[in-house]
């Protein structure tokens, strides 16, 4: 009887078997594979940033050169514009009551107090001509409104009328007007009118809010209140 070949390992059902060492070998080469990929990864990515900072260089440099020869401006900030007042900036003499043109005018819901009020300043010895109601945008205390020639004589008001706020029109006589508003509480004493020389109040250029109207309705006759 035939002695019966000794079976290959190696070999199953007609396959070759991958043995261990054969396995191990397999996976090195993969993993080197890998390694050799990453790093050429690593090299391009490496150069790219090598060309992007040498070119940084390059032109940090041609710009110092444009700028110290003066081929190049750098933009320097604007100082913010400053707010224009329209508020006149001279310095007034209180001037004589007497010699004061003035018209009253109420804006407020409260009956007879352009009367009430153009009463007081009558026995201040200002010159009182129109007394009336009017519609106007101001909120406030009250619009003292005078033309440029005026403007003495509107300080003076004001001083009797603590809190107002001055307006110039285009008027070109000295006559004075007031708009009582509904912030309005009373004149100031006699007694503590202030007669020193000073300047117009215009305290409504420095509030927050800006009222409806720029400059107040120009007063316009109606019953008296």
């Amino acid at each position: 009887m035939a002695r019966k070949r000794p079976k290959d390992p190696s070999v199953l059902h007609g396959h070759h078997v991958v043995s261990g060492p054969e396995l191990r070998a397999t996976f090195q080469e993969a993993a080197q594979d890998a390694d050799d990929a990453a790093r050429v990864r690593r090299r391009v990515l490496h150069g790219v940033v090598l060309v992007l900072l040498i070119g940084l260089i390059a032109a940090g440099i041609i710009a110092a050169l444009a700028i110290i020869n003066g081929k190049l401006a750098i933009p320097t900030a604007e100082s913010a514009q400053e707010t224009v007042s329209t508020c006149p900036a001279g310095t007034f003499d209180y001037t004589p009551p007497e010699q004061i043109n003035l018209n009253v005018y109420n804006s407020t819901s409260r009956p007879g107090l352009a009367r009430s009020v153009a009463d007081e300043f009558l026995a201040r010895k200002f010159v009182v001509g129109a007394v009336s109601n009017t519609e106007a945008g101001y909120r406030g205390v009250a619009a003292v409104i005078s033309g440029a020639a005026g403007q003495s004589a509107a300080f003076s008001v004001q001083r009797n009328l603590p809190g107002s706020d001055y307006f110039q029109d285009g008027r070109t006589d000295g006559s004075v007007d007031v708009i009582l508003s509904q912030d309005y509480a009373a004149l100031a004493p006699p007694d503590l009118v202030d007669q020193t020389p000073g300047q117009l109040s215009c305290p409504r250029e420095s509030r927050r809010v800006a009222d409806d109207d720029k400059r107040p309705v120009n007063p316009s006759p109606a019953p008296t209140r």
